[in-house]
């Protein structure tokens, strides 16, 4: 029998904190992980939680450590420089994977696991946050309503919050690079913000641009859908400034410039504090279209997007607990269907 239900990696970050704070409600059996041993003392002290510092650089330790527990949540980003690492001995210990991450090349690494994944007889789920969750569940009852959809976009809004260090941080490190679509069921590079989209929310009217979100990968998976276009909501102002980015992304590529923006926001706090998060709120929309010209959409309002993170993960790290999982690589609402969503408290369609 396992010690733990649940290794939180990267507990003392941002929205890793939340999570184990979230957990404590929840009466789990929880370990707390990551490099930095003081950190983890600290928050033990606060959580009561056991905690082991370790570094995703030695292998052979972290496989002893997972095979502690049923299911790890890897909290740990930017997750291009940890996802890998963890799912190899989550393979090896025989353990889930679950990670809180956002990015598209990261999922499509991640599917790469899968034959692997089934033959240990575990699930790897990333994006069991926002706003993959939100808007997965989103794709895929459009598609049931829809079978024959050839195009789907999504867009979110997040009103009041903003981003925690982890988020900032990942953003930074993708500074000068190309945006993403999918045509025709490919990943087709295009330059950030090219398509701007003024979208209904119900309550708001706001203007988004498109960006390379996780979606474009996840949805592909939960739907088949070939052409996808993600969009976040941004002032106009933003988005006509990102025009000429063109001309500097050689600039902002550049380790010395990337290294003066990761200064600047390790000097901002580590996320919305609770207030904030407790007044912010977050909306999502989606669209499928046929080649038939016909539409439908939906729109949705959640809690704000951290909080909805740490509620969503331990929603669907108590399901695998349960029982419900399927091997290999797996997407929230092609695992759980499209109710999942609203399975949070707070979560409404409008």
């Amino acid at each position: 029998m396992k010690k733990y239900q649940i290794i939180i990696y990267g507990s003392y970050g941002y929205t890793g904190e939340l999570i184990a704070e979230e957990s404590l409600s929840k009466n789990l059996t929880v370990l707390l992980a990551g490099r930095n041993e003081q950190k983890l003392k600290s928050q033990s002290k606060k959580t009561a939680y056991p905690f082991k510092a370790i570094d995703l650089s030695n292998p052979k330790e972290l496989v002893e450590l997972l095979k502690l527990g049923e299911v790890v949540m890897n909290a740990a980003g930017p997750f291009k420089n940890t996802a890998t690492q963890m799912i190899n001995a989550c393979i090896e210990a025989g353990v889930h994977y679950l990670d809180i991450n956002g990015d598209v090349d990261v999922f499509e690494s991640i599917k790469t696991f899968d034959k692997k994944a089934q033959l240990a007889n575990i699930m790897l789920m990333p994006g069991i946050g926002f706003d993959v969750v939100p808007t997965d569940c989103l794709a895929v009852h459009l598609k049931n309503k829809m079978p024959d959809a050839t195009r789907l976009k999504i867009a979110f809004a997040t009103i009041g919050s903003s981003v925690s260090h982890g988020t900032a941080t990942t953003v930074a490190s993708r500074l000068g690079e190309k945006a993403l679509v999918r045509i025709d069921g490919k990943l087709t590079p295009i330059a950030l913000g090219k398509n701007g989209l003024w979208v209904d929310f119900g309550e708001k009217r706001l203007f988004t641009m498109s960006i390379p979100w996780g979606d474009l990968s996840t949805a592909y998976e939960s739907t088949a859908i070939p052409n996808i276009e993600s969009y976040i909501g941004v002032k106009p102002k933003v988005y006509r400034l990102l025009k000429f980015q063109g001309l500097i992304n050689w600039m902002l590529r550049t380790h010395v410039v990337r290294m003066l923006i990761q200064r600047r926001i390790d000097k901002k706090p580590a996320g919305p504090n609770f207030e904030q998060r407790k007044k912010s709120y977050c909306y999502v929309w989606a669209e499928v279209s046929n080649e038939r010209g016909q539409r439908l959409s939906i729109r949705i309002k959640t809690p704000e997007a951290y909080n909805l993170t740490a509620t969503a993960s331990l929603l669907i790290a108590g399901k695998i607990l349960g029982g419900q999982f399927a091997t290999g690589f797996q997407t929230p609402a092609k695992m759980y269907g499209e109710k999942l969503v609203f399975e949070i408290e707070g979560v409404k369609e409008i």
